[in-house]
C-alpha cells in the first residue's frame, strides 16, 4: 500500500471544499492532477471514494471512513513533526537527573560521555542531593528520574537496581584499626574524622547513623571532595567513610589503608528511581535504558 500525506490532504481538501476543482486549487496542483490522484486511492482501495455529481462531489461510505482516518493520520503527522522538531532545528532536548553524591562523583562519570556522544541532542543536567530528598522531589513530581541509595524508604516509587555502592573506612597505613578486616560504625566513632562539607549528602548519612547510636561525630577537618580527604588521610590526619569505588581508584594514588564496614547502611546499592518508567518522557525513558544497561561496567573487584 503506497500513498504519500499529500494526497490525504487533497483528499480532505475535496471533502472540505465540496468540490474536486476547489480542493485541487487549494491544494496547488491542476484539476487533472487532483483528478489522477483520488482515482489512484479509490483503484488501491478497490472502492469508490466519492460520487461525483453536478455541483460537486459527496463522500460514499467508503469515503466516509477514509476520512475518518485519514484525519487521524494527519493528526499524527503534525504530532511527528512537532515531536522531532527540536531534531531537526538542531535544538537540545534536556534530561534532569536527580543523584546522590557517590553516583554524581562515582558512577555517571563512566557512563555519560558514551551516552552524550551518541546522543548530540540531549543535554544532561546532574542534581545533587540527599536520597530521601530526591524520593521526596519524585513524590511530589518536582523530580522524573533520580539516583538513590537503597537504604532509604521508596516503597512508594518504581526503583530498578543500578550499582552496589558499598562504603568502606579508609585510614593511615600504620592505624591501630589496619588490624581488623571489618568494622562496624560503632567501633570507629570515638577517633576523629576527615569528613565531607555539611552539605554532601553521603556525610549527612553518615551522621544521622552515628546519631542513631546516640554519637556525634568528631571531625579534625571537612573537605570539599574524596581526593582531597584520601590525601589528608593518607598524610596521617584521621579516618574517613567514604564508597568502595571512591576507595579503589583513589588508592592508587594515594597511601592508605581500607576496611570493610558492616551494616545494611554501609553495604548499600544505588537504585534508579521514578514514580512510573512508563510514563516518562520519550527522553527520560531512552536514558534510563542506557542506565540500566550499563551496569556491567559498574561491577566493583
Amino acid at each position: 500500500m503506497r500513498f504519500d500525506f499529500f494526497d490525504l490532504h487533497l483528499f480532505l481538501n475535496i471533502v472540505d471544499t465540496g468540490s474536486l476543482t476547489k480542493g485541487a486549487e487549494r491544494s496547488a496542483i491542476s484539476l487533472q492532477a487532483a483528478s489522477e490522484r483520488i482515482k489512484k486511492l479509490e483503484q488501491q482501495f478497490s472502492t469508490t471514494l466519492f460520487t461525483r455529481h453536478a455541483l460537486g462531489v459527496k463522500l460514499t461510505v467508503a469515503g466516509q471512513v477514509f476520512t475518518e482516518q485519514a484525519q487521524r493520520l494527519i493528526q499524527q503527522e503534525q504530532q511527528l513533526q512537532h515531536a522531532m522538531s527540536p531534531f531537526t532545528q538542531g535544538l537540545a532536548t534536556q534530561v534532569t537527573l536527580w543523584c546522590n553524591s557517590s553516583a554524581q562523583s562515582e558512577y555517571l562519570p563512566i557512563l555519560l560521555p558514551q551516552y552524550l556522544l551518541e546522543n548530540p541532542h540531549i543535554q544532561i543536567e546532574l542534581k545533587e542531593a540527599e536520597s530521601s530528598d530526591i524520593i521526596q522531589a519524585i513524590e511530589k513530581g518536582t523530580a522524573q528520574l533520580g539516583l538513590i541509595s537503597n537504604f532509604f524508604n521508596s516503597e512508594h516509587l518504581y526503583t530498578l537496581d543500578f550499582s552496589h555502592d558499598p562504603l568502606v573506612l579508609i585510614c593511615p597505613q600504620q592505624h591501630v584499626l589496619i588490624q581488623h578486616k571489618t568494622l562496624n560504625l560503632s567501633e570507629i566513632l570515638n577517633y576523629p574524622f576527615v569528613g565531607l562539607m555539611q552539605y554532601h549528602s553521603l556525610q549527612q548519612s553518615i551522621e544521622t547513623q552515628a546519631k542513631r547510636l546516640n554519637c556525634v561525630m568528631q571531625y579534625r577537618l571537612r573537605l570539599p571532595n574524596f581526593a582531597a580527604i584520601a590525601q589528608v588521610v593518607a598524610d596521617g590526619v584521621g579516618v574517613a567513610v567514604m564508597p568502595k569505588r571512591a576507595a579503589q581508584h583513589l588508592n592508587k594514588l594515594y597511601k592508605f589503608h581500607q576496611i570493610e564496614l558492616a551494616g545494611a547502611w554501609a553495604n548499600r546499592k544505588l537504585l534508579l528511581a521514578a514514580a512510573q518508567f512508563d510514563t516518562l518522557p520519550t527522553a527520560y525513558q531512552h536514558f534510563a535504558q542506557f542506565l540500566i544497561s550499563q551496569k556491567a561496567k559498574l561491577i566493583l573487584d
